[in-house]
């Protein structure tokens, strides 16, 4: 099971602006921004498990890692649940308006499975990212 992710781009800025209204109709927030030598960005969803009613599981760095590597994570796939198609919809329609590029609008997907909904996106690094709903309506 994952706990969290963190991948590095070329501007936090850019990248904070992109993914909070992205993920947005999923739930999520930035929780998280600070210095520590680098910038960092967590996002989060609620979670009432958590003690402060939150998991932030999605971080970005801003810059190269200084233990070498490329200055952007670039290329990934990532996936986020949703709850409802209505979710996929709202991502879709987010991440184009903050500057996403399509790479494949919200629908079925039945050589997936017969109630897989998603939508994909391309970030601003070049990352796959989606929203995927697998209930039947």
């Amino acid at each position: 099971m994952l706990d969290h992710m963190t991948f590095r781009v070329a501007d936090i800025d850019r990248a904070k602006a992109f993914y909070s209204a992205a993920l947005a109709p999923l739930g999520y927030n930035v929780s998280f921004e600070g210095n520590y030598g680098m910038n960092i960005l967590g996002l989060a969803y609620p979670d009432a498990s958590e003690p402060d009613g939150k998991k932030a599981d999605v971080w970005f760095i801003d810059g190269p890692s200084p233990y070498g590597g490329p200055p952007a994570t670039t290329g990934c796939h990532l996936a986020w649940r949703a709850e409802t198609r209505a979710q996929v919809d709202a991502f879709y329609l987010a991440a184009i308006t903050a500057g996403g590029k399509d790479n494949g609008a919200p629908g079925l997907r039945p050589d997936y499975h017969s109630h897989y909904y998603g939508a994909f996106v391309i970030d601003p690094e070049g990352n796959n990212i989606e929203a995927v709903c697998h209930q039947p309506e």
